[in-house]
């Protein structure tokens, strides 16, 4: 599957979340994947929400920038227990979206659901599994930590896997 300019797809995955949103930027050729670097952002827990959402858009906005992907997934969100918690994982996200299409980088939406069936080929993996599935399927010495950078490398291996030409029914 074929990015611009023929070369290589990549992709930049992202796990929304205030406190911490994990990234990854895969890259796909030939019917091979590689990650191309991973992490996450942190934000102060005492910083005005604002400011946090600010800082989010600023540090993924300098990753596409450094990375320049052909397209983004963004884990969607499915289901919190505690509403606040909600609402400002939803700002985050938006704020994230922003910061992809701003930069001119196509964005795909993938509930949790669809990435571990993608990942592990049931919907309902652990955490635990999910990172060992992103660690073999990438053929890294040890699972990228934390939690949030793997969920974020596993969004960018369901959007290659369920996009990849080979997987289209012609």
């Amino acid at each position: 599957m074929p990015g611009r300019s023929g070369r290589p797809l990549v992709v930049l995955g992202i796990d929304p979340g205030t406190a911490t949103t994990g990234w990854g930027v895969v890259e796909s050729s030939n019917n091979l994947m590689r990650l191309l670097d991973c992490g996450y952002i942190s934000t102060p827990a005492k910083m005005e929400h604002a400011k946090r959402l600010k800082m989010i858009y600023d540090e993924i906005s300098a990753i596409i920038d450094r990375f320049n992907p052909d397209e983004a997934g963004i884990e969607r969100l499915y289901f919190y227990a505690n509403a606040k918690t909600a609402m400002d994982v939803s700002e985050a996200r938006g704020v994230l979206m922003l910061a992809t299409v701003t930069m001119g980088v196509e964005t795909f939406s993938y509930t949790p659901l669809e990435v571990k069936q993608a990942i592990t080929g049931y919907g309902k993996a652990k955490k635990a599994q999910v990172g060992e599935m992103v660690r073999l399927l990438l053929n890294l010495h040890d699972i990228p930590k934390p939690d949030d950078t793997a969920d974020a490398i596993a969004v960018a291996i369901c959007h290659i896997n369920r996009n990849s030409p080979l997987l289209q029914i012609k």
